[in-house]
């Protein structure tokens, strides 16, 4: 009798998002083995979404089972503290104010877990894998439900004193502007973001009397790739909506330029599909409010990592930490 091939050894990867949790078995050199995608019911209770996620991870490895080993599982989650393993007053979601993530998950799957806020590990995951891979300093920005960041400086992701660093979504835009789940005012993420742009659609079609398409969909319906669907069509408040959102957006990255003074910055989450018609005024407002030492010298590029690849970001978090 043969010997027994030898196993190939994965990562279990987690990517919890406002909307969608997307999970995935990932090798070393980011080939993904399989991938699911679930509604991640953050309005409702984190005991429903353990139970949830036990069954979604039942199903992805049921064909797999004897051909993979889960070395560990890598989790990117918003306001997920790398120290502390727990998910820290996350606004989009309704599960309390602390919730011990790690502890859970690894209790469940009796595995090791690696966290990290959901753009940090976006970071990684683009360092290692992505367009970053030859870069030192550099921000990527996830665009969906809420806005993330991660910075990473001299080719080190900064995650601060507190692990928090890097929460650029709250940064103030207007002091008294739009309400925020943080229970600020005015923070970026309430106009960059998808559902930041559903406002401000909201917003001028009650303002503006243009027609549009836009006007016969709810709010609920509304996506953001309806809205960058209809602004290729030349949508008139579709393409003003991404016009206010890549003005804001444009400005703040400026603001972190003289903070951090970045190679580049890299946008990636569901908005960021939006392609040119988002780049294009993020760029222009970008370039007009540099300092001018910076001019000409900070790049902003679309991931081309496609958005159910999420989960190559938590997988790095571990592949890094296993090096």
């Amino acid at each position: 009798m043969g010997a027994l091939s030898k196993k190939i050894e994965v990562v279990l990867a987690m990517d919890i998002g406002g909307t969608y949790t997307k999970i995935g078995l990932v090798e070393k050199d980011g080939t993904i083995r399989g991938k699911r995608v679930f509604s991640t019911g953050s309005k409702h209770s984190f005991q429903g979404f353990v139970l949830n996620l036990e069954e979604e991870v039942a199903l992805l490895c049921a064909t797999m089972k004897d051909k993979i080993k889960i070395v560990a599982i890598g989790i990117g989650a918003p306001n997920a503290n790398c120290f502390t393993g727990q998910m820290e007053h996350p606004p989009n979601f309704k599960w309390g104010d602390v919730i011990p993530i790690s502890e859970t998950i690894s209790s469940l799957f009796k595995l090791p877990v690696v966290i990290a806020n959901d753009a940090n590990a976006a970071a990684v995951g683009e360092h290692v894998y992505g367009m970053a891979k030859n870069m030192k300093h550099f921000v990527v920005l996830t665009l969906g439900t809420g806005l993330g960041s991660g910075i990473v400086v001299d080719g080190k992701l900064v995650t601060g004193a507190n692990g928090m660093a890097g929460e650029l979504g709250h940064v103030s835009v207007d002091p008294k502007g739009r309400s925020c789940n943080c229970g600020l005012k005015g923070c970026l993420e309430t106009y960059a973001s998808v559902t930041g742009i559903k406002r401000t659609v909201f917003e001028l079609l009650s303002e503006l009397n243009e027609e549009s398409s836009l006007r016969r969909i709810s709010y609920e319906s509304l996506t953001g790739e309806i809205i960058s669907e209809q602004a290729l069509k030349g949508d008139v408040i579709a393409l003003k909506a991404f016009e206010i959102t890549g003005e804001l957006l444009g400005s703040k990255l400026a603001d972190t330029v003289a903070h951090l003074d970045p190679e580049a910055f890299i946008l990636t989450g569901g908005l960021s599909k939006a392609g040119d018609i988002l780049l294009g005024p993020v760029v222009r407002n970008l370039e007009k409010n540099l300092f001018a030492a910076y001019k000409g010298k900070v790049k902003v590029y679309l991931s081309p990592t496609e958005s159910s690849d999420a989960i190559l970001g938590p997988a790095a978090l571990v592949w890094q930490e296993r090096r």
